[in-house]
């Protein structure tokens, strides 16, 4: 909790609580099913939750933000996005099943009403979003082909809807075709080493209807 704290310092205490009990419940669920690797897990709040949680620091979503999360895995960045801004929606998605009934029963404990799930592709789902969020599931020119349509029109928050991709690395041949990106460095809002070469990609979606 130390990792959440420093870097968000106005938590409910709902939310405190909430955040506390997520190693418990992954080190039991990891156990069962594994969905962190075995040596991240004791270091899950700084490689997972608070990397997560680095889209809360390029986009602060407003009231009502609806947030499609794209092969969540364990319920990353989904969860702890979720966890921080319970009046917003979030619908989380995987194509493996098990990691999905991961995601459900921490979602259940956590009691958050605010979250979705589904056992499904990114193509299969319904629906438009404000954003869609994701951590390196695949490269952004594939990732925007599995969204196509499923970004909203109406803007409600201070970055145009879209994608918030937390990625890894050099982006520049990745990015390339896509001019209107703007890449976050997570190093920049977060002194731990493990973010120096950590991002967020902001990458606007048009909308198509």
């Amino acid at each position: 909790m130390i990792f959440i704290s420093r870097y968000f310092d106005s938590l409910t205490d709902q939310q405190i609580r909430q955040f506390s009990i997520l190693q418990e419940l992954y080190t039991e669920w990891n156990a069962k099913i594994n969905v962190i690797s075995r040596k991240d897990i004791d270091e899950l709040y700084l490689k997972h939750v608070l990397h997560s949680l680095g889209i809360a620091k390029v986009c602060s979503f407003e009231k009502s933000t609806k947030i499609l999360d794209v092969g969540t895995g364990g319920g990353f960045p989904g969860i702890p996005l979720a966890i921080l801004f319970p009046e917003c929606q979030f619908h989380l998605v995987d194509s493996i099943g098990k990691k999905i009934k991961v995601v459900e029963a921490v979602v259940e404990a956590l009691e958050l009403t605010n979250v979705t799930t589904a056992h499904c592709r990114a193509e299969a789902v319904h629906g438009q979003f404000d954003f869609v969020v994701s951590r390196a599931v695949t490269a952004m020119p594939e990732f925007v082909t599995w969204i196509k349509g499923k970004v909203a029109k109406k803007q409600k928050n201070n970055l145009k809807n879209g994608i918030l991709y937390l990625k890894g690395g050099d982006l520049t041949e990745e990015l390339k075709d896509f001019p209107k990106a703007t890449v976050y460095h997570l190093k920049d809002y977060f002194e731990d080493e493990f973010f120096q070469t950590k991002q967020v990609v902001h990458l606007p979606i048009k909308y198509k209807g």
